[in-house]
């Protein structure tokens, strides 16, 4: 066993070990790497004692705070119970069953159930192969087509990471797939030469006719699905402009394309809503959620499936065959009981509402900022 001591610390250890995600190898290489030792609520701790206030949540993640002793001790208590079984061929344990339920009461009625994976990226992945098989049930597999938005993030996987509109996700890893397109971004800030007389539901109508003859280029008949954050993290944590969405799910179905919203960033009380749906009043056909789902303390993400989906898979002749997709970690459940207490805490404390109350004040705030 290596001592961190004895090559100059735990930095050290890590710059001769680590290839770090999003990091300049040799920025990283010439840095000294912060080393977090310790969580507490909003604040983390480094190897220095030097106290940071995480704004960010981690990669907004951390809803409900760092090391928050009721998910720490349920998380504890599984492990000393059962800490792996896995969901294949019809196993199933009772902390990603409860959870899955949970899920689907927060979401309400249009959806039908829950498919868990590990991150963002694999639940994007699962909710693109999940609208292919059912493209696939209805005898329409030509519609294999996707279309997401320019500067748009949907993770970094081959498929999830052709969806990212992002060229240094592309850059180097022969990206994106040519089964993928991309759209203009709901930017009102950065369009505002584009906007000049424009209210927003008209910049919103702009859009949107963009994305149906965007469809009509590709032909109908071929796409499959369009994917968007309900309020876009990495392009700037941009909202949409008023009326973006219904415009857009009126293409959608006049297409027969299905929506895809990824909740990874929103869900889970981030907009003072449970999801960001909630907020902008729009229901998809399938919804990617991760991060806030057990608040960063285990790998957990899931794939809310809509029940006009669901129905369409489970009464054809596919339904008899098995499902040729999932990953060892679907439905651990560690992870499980993990985002059943975060989700626990986060209802006994009333986060949800609490965001919703201090929104005001944030936004008064930035106004004048």
């Amino acid at each position: 066993m290596i001592d961190p001591v004895d090559i100059g610390g735990i930095g050290a250890l890590d710059k001769r070990s680590m290839m770090h995600p999003f990091t300049s190898i040799a920025g990283h290489l010439a840095a000294e790497p912060r080393v977090m030792v310790r969580g507490e609520g909003v604040y983390l701790y480094d190897d220095a004692g030097q106290r940071y206030l995480d704004g960010a949540a981690g990669l907004w993640c951390v809803n409900a705070g760092h090391t928050q002793a009721p998910i720490v001790e349920a998380i504890c208590r599984q492990a000393g119970t059962l800490e792996f079984s896995h969901c294949f061929t019809s196993f199933a344990n009772e902390p990603s069953a409860r959870l899955a339920a949970e899920v689907l009461s927060l979401a309400g009625d249009g959806f039908a159930r829950v498919f868990f994976g590990l991150t963002g990226s694999d639940a994007n992945e699962t909710n693109i192969k999940i609208a292919w098989y059912y493209n696939h049930a209805r005898g329409k597999p030509e519609k294999r087509k996707l279309i997401a938005q320019r500067r748009g993030y949907h993770g970094v996987t081959v498929l999830a990471g052709s969806l990212t509109g992002l060229d240094n996700v592309h850059r180097g890893f022969n990206l994106p797939l040519d089964i993928v397109s991309h759209v203009d971004t709901p930017d009102m800030y950065r369009s505002a030469e584009m906007m000049a007389g424009l209210s927003e539901e008209a910049y919103a109508t702009v859009l949107a006719e963009r994305l149906d003859a965007l469809i009509c280029e590709e032909g109908p008949e071929t796409v499959a699905a369009f994917i968007a954050e309900p309020v876009m993290g990495v392009a700037g944590v941009l909202p949409p402009p008023k009326g973006y969405f219904e415009k857009v799910a009126t293409v959608l179905r006049r297409h027969d394309v299905l929506f895809i919203a990824d909740e990874v960033i929103t869900g889970f009380g981030r907009l003072g809503t449970w999801f960001g749906m909630n907020r902008f009043g729009f229901t998809p056909d399938l919804v990617t959620l991760a991060k806030g789902l057990t608040s960063g303390y285990l790998p957990m993400s899931a794939s809310l499936i809509g029940r006009n989906v669901w129905d369409e898979i489970a009464n054809s002749t596919m339904a008899q065959e098995s499902f040729g997709h999932g990953f060892t970690y679907s439905g651990h459940p560690l992870c499980a009981a993990a985002g059943l207490a975060n989700l626990d805490f986060i209802r006994s404390r009333g986060l949800v509402e609490r965001v919703a109350g201090l929104e005001p004040a944030l936004s008064e705030m930035l106004e004048h900022y």
